[in-house]
C-alpha cells in the first residue's frame, strides 16, 4: 500500500515561509504543502517593507547562525535572482567612520568581516570619495559583495515555484487556534472577512509568522524563550533631483550595543534613494504609523519585564530615536553626517517597516536567528535582517530538521 504523503503546513507567506514551502517541494516531492497567511497578498509585512539590501554578512558574530546563513544566503539569493530573471545588482557598499572616534569600531568591523570570509577592505577617505563623491568620512570599509533587489519580487517568484511544485497557498486565512489529535496537528482557521471557518490537518507545522511568531508558538503549545516586540523603522526618500548625491549604499559604523544599523542611504533597484530607517517602539505589531495603535499589542509588551529591562539600559538611545521620528530636521541632520549636502528639503516620506525583534526575559535583544523545533513543529521565533538575504538558506536549515 502506497504510504500517505506527509502533510506540511507553513504559517506565514513572507519570504522565509515561502522559501521553506518551495524547499519542501524540492526535497520532498509528492508531499502535501499548504501555506496560510491572514493577508491577501504575499510579503505583506517585514519582507515587503525592508530596504531591499542583499547583505554580505559583515556585522554578525563569526560562527553564528546569522553569519553562516547570511554568507551562504547572499550567494544563493544572487544565483536565484539571476536564474529567474529578477532584477538585482551586486553594487557593494561603504561603511564609514565620520570622525576619528569611530575608527576603532570600523577596524573591529573589518576584523569581523575578515573572520566571516568576506571581500571587505579598509579604504582612505580619498578612495571612498571615488565611490561616493559627496561622502564625508575619515576612513571607510568597502564591502564588495553587498547587493540590492526587490524582495517582494523574490516572494512572488517563490510563491509561483511553490505552487508549481504542488503547494497550495491560502491567503486571507487567519489562524485562530492549534490543537492536537493523536499524532496530528489541527490548525483552526477563519477567512479574513470572518465568514467561514475551517480546519487544516498537519503532520508537520512550520511557524514563519514573523511579527506574530511567538503568539503562534503559544497557540501550538510551545512557550517561546523570547517575546516579539515591534520596532518601527521609518524611511524617507531623496527627491528625484537630489538622487545624484548617492551612487550606492552608505552606512554609518553601527553601535555594537544595539542591533539596528543606524540611519543609512540606499540606492534601490528602481533607482530611488531611500534614507533610514530609524528604530522606535511601535504601538502595534503592525504599527506602520504613530496613529496605528493596538491596545492588545501594547498590553502584551507593556506587561513584559524583558522590555522594561531593555528600556532602562537604552533609554537615551530610544529617546533620540523618538525625537528623530518626530523631526524631519533631525533625520536630515543624521544623514548629513554621512553626506553633508543632504538637507531637510531633500527628503520626502517613503513609508515604514516594522521589525519583529525578539527580546529575552532578561532584557537582552536576541541577536541571532532563533529557530525552535518541538514535537513535529518548527518555530522561527527571531528572523529580522538579514533574514530576507538568508531566506533560501534558512529554508534549507528548517527543512533539514523536519521529520518526514
Amino acid at each position: 500500500m502506497k504510504p500517505k504523503p506527509t502533510r506540511y503546513v507553513v504559517i506565514g507567506a513572507g519570504i522565509v515561509g515561502l522559501a521553506t514551502a518551495h524547499r519542501i517541494t524540492l526535497d520532498h516531492p509528492g508531499a502535501s504543502v499548504t501555506v496560510i497567511d491572514k493577508e491577501q497578498r504575499v510579503a505583506a509585512h517585514q519582507t515587503g517593507h525592508n530596504s531591499g539590501v542583499i547583505h554580505a554578512g559583515v556585522y554578525y558574530k563569526p560562527g553564528s547562525l546569522k553569519a553562516r546563513l547570511c554568507a551562504a544566503g547572499r550567494a544563493s539569493m544572487v544565483d536565484f535572482c539571476a536564474t529567474h530573471g529578477i532584477a538585482h545588482e551586486v553594487c557593494g557598499k561603504l561603511i564609514v567612520a565620520v570622525d576619528e572616534s569611530e575608527v576603532p569600531r570600523l577596524h573591529a568591523l573589518h576584523e569581523r568581516a575578515v573572520a566571516n570570509g568576506l571581500p571587505a577592505r579598509l579604504v582612505t577617505a580619498g578612495e571612498a570619495k571615488e565611490y561616493e563623491p559627496e561622502l564625508r568620512c575619515v576612513e571607510a570599509l568597502r564591502v564588495e559583495s553587498t547587493g540590492i533587489v526587490d524582495f517582494t519580487a523574490v516572494c512572488t517568484t517563490l510563491a509561483d515555484l511553490a505552487e508549481k511544485g504542488g503547494a497550495e497557498l491560502r491567503l486571507g486565512t487567519r489562524v485562530t487556534g492549534i490543537s492536537t489529535r493523536g499524532g496530528e496537528q489541527i490548525i483552526h482557521t477563519t477567512c479574513g472577512n470572518g465568514e467561514g471557518e475551517g480546519d487544516l490537518t498537519a503532520d508537520v507545522l512550520i511557524n514563519c509568522a514573523g511579527l506574530h511568531a511567538d503568539r503562534v508558538a503559544r497557540l501550538a503549545g510551545v512557550e517561546p524563550p523570547a517575546r516579539i516586540v515591534p520596532f518601527r523603522g521609518e524611511y524617507y526618500e531623496l527627491t528625484p533631483e537630489r538622487r545624484g548625491l548617492v551612487r550606492g549604499l552608505i552606512y554609518p559604523v553601527p553601535d555594537p550595543q544595539f542591533p539596528f544599523l543606524g540611519v543609512h542611504l540606499t540606492r534601490m533597484i528602481d533607482g530611488t534613494v531611500h534614507a533610514g530607517p530609524n528604530a522606535v517602539l511601535a504601538l502595534a505589531r503592525e504599527g506602520y504609523r504613530w496613529s496605528r495603535i493596538n491596545p492588545r499589542d501594547i498590553a502584551d509588551f507593556a506587561a513584559y519585564g524583558g522590555l522594561w529591562r531593555l528600556a532602562r539600559k537604552h533609554f537615551r538611545y530610544g529617546l533620540t530615536e523618538v525625537r528623530r521620528s518626530l523631526s524631519r530636521r533631525l533625520f536630515a541632520e543624521s544623514l548629513a553626517r554621512l553626506v553633508p549636502a543632504v538637507t531637510e528639503a531633500d527628503l520626502v516620506p517613503a513609508g515604514a517597516g516594522v521589525r519583529a525583534q525578539a527580546i529575552a526575559r532578561d532584557g537582552a535583544l536576541v541577536d541571532d536567528f532563533l529557530i525552535v523545533a518541538r514535537d513535529r513543529q518548527v518555530h522561527v521565533l527571531n528572523a529580522p535582517s538579514p533574514a530576507a538575504t538568508s531566506s533560501l538558506e534558512i529554508a534549507k536549515h528548517i527543512v533539514a530538521q523536519l521529520p518526514s
